[in-house]
């Protein structure tokens, strides 16, 4: 069989966490106006929590053999023990010494502790990306977007449509060759997206003759943008470098964080910054599977847990592979002869579980469909149906997961389940989406944002919402107010210094709000300024009245 080897460690990483620390953006033409910033009420877990629980990482222990080395690998004489060496002797940007840039990269040098979550996350991935750098004669500097783009988060999904570790939008993934379907998503898999990207990245290069800033700050913000900011400068006569235009201040940012990586990596030793240890080899295989297959049987067959195969394979949306293909699946190289030897002995009815199902009066293609989980254009394939005639009376053979459907934790279905369950402070409601209604007439009707409606539902606020869908809306409970100044009778405030750890698209303003405090006094316990720009990760001090929460 042909092999891709990728680089992983011994240990395979679990990498669910949503830490993104680019603020959320599109692969597009048109730059979308930053949304309104999300306003929410602190819960009483959170306080006492602290907010600082990391939900990014947890290692699945690796068993006694996954170091071993199957000899699919061609070894690099002239290459370090590390990934990250092979990455810092080959590093060519310049790296300005401007404000712009010494203020992403003090930020990182200040939380070690997100470098390390974020390598952990790159571990399985990385070798693979580099490899594919160099045999593109890109700029090794690439290696670090992903960092910028998704924190090495291939599940990472923005407000703007952005998905995968690479976050291109529907548009750009699919004119870069990244298929899009019910079963799967090319913009999560790890090896179309990065060959996506760089196609991508070339593409921009060359639209810039061969300027890599003004190419990474289109790969942000759209080619069409930047081409707009060159050429209202040439007009007034301005320089046309990156670092001479006016562009969205997320735009502006982009550049200079992927630069302050690169110096990070370049001198490590010399800004004590220790990075995550990532074995410059190959212990991962693409493997060619034929046909569709269960993603429970997979494990099985290879011996590994589910969520660890789908941890390896996040380009797969549903329960099983896409029936047309991608026929692949990334295994451990340890793992790969025992997989071969087993999935040639299953035999092909054996790939998927099925039901024998008897038509009902009224049913639908449709409704079989979405009773088990799977497709309506499969169901027909499968049985031979011409058309959406169906009798009742007759049977269908319908293709079904072989494992419960709430085992295959990290599919598109029980992702939604577990961020639509998510407890948060107020009244939860339920609203199945009839025809004609849209978030803006929601948001309204409710009394939240958009952007609000979308994030607990896993959504973008530009995706459009279908008849039947279930929405979770949070709406803030109903108080009895109390003047400014007067406690309520027989209580005493109570106060306690909390520490917060800012997330994707906080600010000031929001978090204020949200605990019920003002930004003079965030500004005052925490030395800052209003002006400056919060980072996510970056902790915040203090002091909450929780009087009402305990």
């Amino acid at each position: 069989m042909k092999y891709i080897s990728l680089s992983i460690a011994a240990a395979l990483m679990l990498t669910g966490c949503q830490s993104i620390l680019s603020q959320s953006k599109s692969h597009s033409v048109e730059t979308n106006q930053e949304d309104q910033a999300l306003i929410d009420i602190a819960s009483v877990v959170e306080i006492n929590q602290a907010l600082l629980v990391d939900e990014a990482i947890d290692v699945i222990h690796p068993v006694a053999d996954a170091n071993i080395d199957l000899g699919n690998n061609v070894e690099e004489s002239y290459l370090a023990d590390d990934v990250w060496q092979r990455i810092r002797s080959q590093l060519k940007f310049p790296i300005p010494e401007n404000r712009r840039m010494t203020n992403q990269r003090d930020w990182f040098v200040k939380h070690p502790a997100y470098l390390t979550r974020v390598g952990k996350r790159a571990e399985p991935f990385l070798h693979y990306i580099v490899q594919e750098l160099e045999a593109n004669d890109m700029p090794l500097e690439i290696a670090l977007l992903p960092i910028v783009e998704s924190a090495f988060d291939p599940f990472a999904y923005s407000h703007g449509r952005a998905s995968g570790m690479w976050q291109f939008v529907p548009g750009t993934g699919k004119r870069f060759g990244m298929k899009q379907n019910w079963w799967y998503d090319g913009r999560r898999d790890v090896i179309a997206s990065t060959k996506g990207a760089i196609k991508y990245l070339k593409y921009l290069n060359k639209f810039f003759d061969g300027d890599w800033m003004l190419a990474l700050a289109a790969y942000n913000s759209g080619e069409g943008r930047v081409q707009r900011a060159v050429r209202n400068n040439k007009k007034k006569g301005l320089p046309t470098d990156f670092w001479s235009l006016d562009l969205p201040k997320e735009t502006r940012a982009y550049v200079p964080k992927l630069l302050a990586l690169a110096d990070i990596v370049k001198r490590s030793d010399e800004l004590k910054i220790k990075l995550h240890k990532i074995e410059n080899k190959a212990v991962v295989s693409q493997i060619n599977i034929g046909s569709q297959l269960d993603l429970a049987k997979a494990a099985q067959l290879a011996g590994l847990s589910l969520i660890e195969l789908q941890r390896l394979n996040p380009g797969f949306n549903r329960w099983a592979t896409d029936p047309d293909g991608p026929h692949y699946l990334l295994l451990p190289n340890h793992k790969v002869p025992s997989f071969e030897l087993a999935l040639a002995k299953l035999e092909k009815k054996e790939r998927l579980a099925w039901q024998r199902y008897k038509i009902n009066s009224g049913d639908s293609l449709g409704l079989i469909a979405k009773k088990f989980n799977t497709e309506i254009d499969l169901i027909k394939q499968i049985n031979k149906v011409k058309g959406n005639q169906i009798r009742a009376g007759k049977f269908l053979l319908i293709p079904v997961a072989t494992a419960s459907l709430d085992s295959y934790i990290l599919s598109q279905d029980q992702r939604l389940a577990k961020t639509q369950n998510r407890e948060l402070a107020g009244e939860k409601r339920i609203h199945i989406v009839k025809s004609g209604d849209t978030l803006w007439d929601l948001s309204r009707s409710y009394n939240v944002s958009t952007r609000s409606i979308a994030k607990w539902n896993g959504m973008a606020p530009r995706d459009t919402i279908k008849p039947g869908q279930k929405l979770v809306i949070w709406q803030k409970a109903t108080v009895t107010k109390v003047a400014k100044n007067q406690t309520m009778p027989n209580t005493q405030a109570i106060i306690r210094n909390i520490t917060y750890r800012v997330r994707k698209g906080d600010s000031f303003a929001r978090i204020a709000d949200k605990f019920n405090v003002t930004i003079t006094e965030i500004e005052r316990w925490n030395s800052l300024k209003r002006s400056k720009y919060l980072q996510p990760g970056q902790k915040l001090k203090l002091s909450v009245d929780v009087t009402n929460n305990i």
